[in-house]
């Protein structure tokens, strides 16, 4: 049983992390209603909150085609990894086929090689088929990077599932197919909204690949936007502030929206039959 004692060290613990998370946000939200006459970085409290300062960024940096373009892209490629890894994921969790071992290790390998290792070959290959500058040249590497962990994520949930409530539809002779859309995918749903959430937070936040594979300024991604925003706006720092915070804000939205739901899938499989 955990003592008075422990509960106040563990408070006292997590207050202290909580604390180094929130100051530096709470620093970069205090910086963006500054009035911008310093020259410098500043962290005090300003006089008068300075509401332009994200007009000015949201005018200036063009966010609104980045924002609409990093919708597309992380929407597109949260909905392609997610079908693909229903499928593959019960595939792996019910059936037994040869190889089945082997091949699921084998895309496993897709979660230990950096982007850095293969987004120049890559862009090569999508040259050579046209693809590159388009949008299938942002979303089909995501996919593809986001695939392995949706197979593996998937996979441990479904065999969570107890197979009395899988065996007691096939007797009442529900198809393969049915089993998965109708009882395994609404059972998974909490696995699923975090699987959703994980991946559209790094589609949402990726720069490298967009960095590289596009080129037109209708096709930059936010983070990518925001990167040439800053570099045409080196000194002015709360309107930098400011971009970084509409940049962040769609995903820190999300997920206090969709936090009880982000948690329960964190804990999924915790409970076994």
């Amino acid at each position: 049983m955990i003592t008075r004692r422990e509960k106040a060290v563990n408070y006292a613990v997590l207050c202290l992390f909580a604390a180094l998370s929130v100051f530096p946000l709470l620093g970069v939200a205090v910086s963006s209603l500054s009035n911008d006459t310093s020259g410098s970085a500043s962290f005090a409290w300003p006089r008068h909150l300075n509401w332009a300062n994200f007009t000015e960024a949201w005018s200036r940096g063009h966010f609104s085609h980045y924002l609409l373009t990093s919708a597309v892209v992380a929407v597109s490629t949260v909905a392609i990894s997610g079908v693909l890894g229903i499928l593959a994921g019960y595939a792996f969790a019910a059936f037994d086929f040869p190889g089945r071992s082997v091949l699921f290790y084998v895309m496993l390998i897709g979660l230990m090689v950096p982007e850095e290792a293969f987004v120049i070959p890559l862009y090569f290959d999508l040259r050579d088929y046209g693809l590159t500058d388009t949008y299938a040249a942002l979303i089909l590497p995501q996919v593809a990077q986001s695939l392995g962990f949706a197979v593996f994520w998937l996979r441990n949930a479904f065999r969570t599932i107890p197979r009395s409530v899988v065996e007691a539809a096939r007797i009442d002779g529900a198809s393969d197919w049915r089993v998965l859309w109708r009882i395994i995918v609404p059972t998974s749903r909490p696995a699923l909204v975090t699987l959703a959430m994980l991946v559209f937070m790094w589609t949402w936040n990726a720069f490298l690949l967009p960095l590289v594979m596009v080129q037109s300024e209708s096709l930059r991604t936010a983070p990518l936007g925001l990167a040439f925003f800053q570099g045409a706006h080196t000194t002015q720092f709360s309107l930098l502030a400011a971009a970084a915070i509409i940049v962040a804000l769609p995903v820190v939205v999300l997920y206090l929206f969709m936090q009880r739901h982000f948690i329960a899938g964190m804990l999924t499989g915790a409970v076994k039959e």
